[in-house]
């Protein structure tokens, strides 16, 4: 159904409300005597029987159109930023502790995501410093090593919602959508009304650039000013700089224990904070080898709906859909193509821009019947057992550690995989025993406990265990009790491993609980990326990641049982082969030489005879 808007007197068709204004009035010239208006019985009704037809109440007065003409004029479309203007809470702006958080881990998202796509060994500086003149607002900047941003590029990448190259590719990274670092500038430039900074080196025989950005909501688009500066030191880079409302803590859910986070799932970045109060904590890298490089692969025919199917066919640019399916979609070979077809009852050499609705459907049918192989893994770099093991030593000061890497699984077509760590017992805590039996407590790791950082990880012994979780190398803080992950380390039981679990809730105990899911594609419950949706494959590998380091984790436990019992034991012999000496002097007739090695014989025998 169209709508026609009017133009009045000016040439244009006429609105539904001019219609009635310009319906003939006869007047009358004395048939009556009175010159009174007649209506003719054919003429439309009047605006007041209109507005009384639409249920409007009538006020005398002539309307210029029509409910619905009122209310098309009131139509316009909304762009993406000012969508995201208003709801903000959904990219994780909802408060200004939350904000400034957002901020620093959209930056750290892109500069390790470049850095790594280059293959150069991250080097990320993170500022964050009182904006001049305001308790409630800060300057965020970071500052990396990666390979910098084209000049042409750099308005768009932070000036535009929704502008990006990962959302399209098949290959595992950090961001998706394009919204992060825009919205980062957005809320700033909402909260402060000060623009966005950037300094771009693309090369070390690049010229520098900087730029003023900011956003134009209406029309989601950038409005930048360039200039070309000398960069100091800095051979390639980029730096970023956001002034905004925000609130800087310490402890849990802060800036601090982020960083920390991803120094665990990132022991090849090396990352310096400078914090507001004038603090600077420095992690270290610990491994010199950077994460696989990824390969981009193409869709999986199970995991793409009816839709994108029709969509594909049509953007194809193959002749025949036998072609299309081979080289449009992966681990799709000549005898596949042409087992799906003739499920279908499509021709293979019908172009694929010719393939009708219901002939798609039936492509789509035959392909869900068809056996194929999974996709290929190449494009997922989890991060290994050692690089666990590390990113938790460097990190937490634990007795033991342990960790798995699941292989990959597949869910709606995209590849994935599952890996989980455990760092349990905090140091001294558990004890241990010599070669030569001798069960001792370690002082000198009770002595490290005092060196420990203020964002410390590991729980106490009567606190529930600390869950720390990951996407594609990214802590996820927030909406920890909606996320999948939660909910697989709820369902496993701790009990049998030798710990204690309340019903419905995480095992209690000095422990560390590392998840990460490496994908293509994470299923984030909502644009802040912070929660996992719980598809019933992921789910099922979370159980089975987290029931094989249970294993290993049970085994220590019990072991460590049995040492303190075996360790409370022994003390009684030491505490009563002196007074067993004392007796045996007054029945022998010893002296003190040979009682001392009377209760040595009878010690080292008594030990010797317990087995751990």
């Amino acid at each position: 159904m169209s709508e026609t808007t009017g133009t009045g007197g000016d040439g244009g068709k006429p609105e539904q409300g001019d219609l009635f204004e310009q319906a003939p009035r006869i007047e009358a010239s004395g048939d009556d005597g009175k010159g009174a208006a007649v209506e003719p019985k054919h003429a439309p009704a009047g605006p007041e029987e209109d507005d009384a037809d639409e249920g409007t109440p009538s006020d005398g007065k002539e309307r210029s159109g029509s409910a619905a003409v009122r209310m098309a004029k009131a139509q316009r479309e909304i762009s993406v930023s000012e969508f995201f203007t208003k709801n903000r809470h959904l990219l994780g702006f909802d408060s200004p502790r939350k904000a400034l958080l957002t901020a620093v881990k959209e930056a750290v998202d892109n500069s390790l995501d470049a850095c790594e796509e280059a293959r150069i060994r991250p080097e990320l500086i993170i500022d964050i410093k009182k904006l001049d003149g305001r308790e409630d607002a800060f300057t965020v900047a970071v500052e990396d090593n990666g390979p910098g941003i084209v000049k042409a590029n750099v308005p768009n990448v932070f000036g535009k919602l929704l502008y990006g190259s990962k959302f399209h590719r098949l290959r595992q990274s950090r961001g998706q959508q394009g919204i992060g670092i825009s919205a980062a500038g957005m809320y700033g430039q909402l909260t402060t009304g000060h623009p966005v900074r950037v300094k771009s080196k693309p090369g070390k025989r690049a010229k520098a650039w900087e730029f003023t950005i900011r956003i134009d909501t209406a029309k989601n688009a950038p409005v930048a000013v360039d200039k070309e500066i000398d960069w100091e030191g800095k051979d390639q880079g980029t730096r970023v700089e956001i002034d905004m409302e925000g609130e800087f803590r310490r402890g849990q859910k802060s800036v601090g224990e982020f960083l920390k986070l991803v120094a665990v799932a990132n022991p090849h970045a090396k990352l310096t904070f400078h914090d507001p109060e004038g603090l600077t904590v420095v992690f270290d890298a610990v491994t010199k080898e950077l994460p696989k490089e990824t390969d981009e692969i193409k869709p999986h025919p199970h995991g793409v709906e009816l839709g994108i199917l029709m969509k594909m066919l049509q953007e194809s640019q193959e002749k025949w859909v036998h072609l299309c399916l081979q080289r449009d979609f992966s681990r799709v070979g000549p005898k596949v193509a042409h087992e799906i077809c003739e499920k279908a009852k499509v021709s293979e050499k019908m172009h694929p821009k010719k393939v009708a609705r219901e002939q798609a459907a039936a492509l789509k049918k035959a392909i869900d019947l068809t056996k194929i192989m999974a996709p290929p893994t190449s494009c997922i770099a989890p991060i290994g057992e050692q690089g666990i093991r590390d990113g938790l030593k460097k990190e937490v000061e634990a007795d033991f550690y342990v960790a798995t890497t699941r292989s990959p699984v597949v869910y709606r077509g995209h590849p994935f995989q599952i890996e989980v760590g455990l760092a349990y017992g905090r140091p001294g805590d558990t004890l241990d025993v010599t070669e030569a039996g001798k069960i001792y407590a370690d002082e000198e790791k009770k002595k490290r406990r005092k060196a420990l950082a203020e964002e410390e990880l590991l729980a106490q012994a009567d606190e529930p265990a600390r869950l720390i979780r990951f996407a594609n190398r990214v802590p996820l803080l927030f909406q920890q009790s909606a996320c999948a992950i939660t909910k697989a380390v709820i369902a496993t039981n701790w009990r049998s491993y030798g710990l204690t679990q309340p019903r419905g809730a995480i095992p209690i105990g000095p422990m560390v609980i590392f998840v990460h899911i490496a994908s293509v594609w994470v299923p984030f419950t909502s644009e802040s990326k912070e929660a996992i949706a719980g598809y019933d494959e992921i789910v099922k590998e979370l159980k089975l990641g987290l029931q094989e380091c249970g294993r290993k984790l049970g085994t220590y436990v019990r072991k460590g049982k049995r040492l303190a019992s075996e360790f409370q034991k022994r003390n009684y012999i030491t505490t009563y082969i002196p007074h067993i000496g004392q007796a045996l002097r007054d029945i022998l007739a010893l002296n003190d030489k040979q009682v001392q090695e009377c209760v040595v014989n009878l010690t080292d025998v008594l030990e010797r005879s317990r087995k751990l």
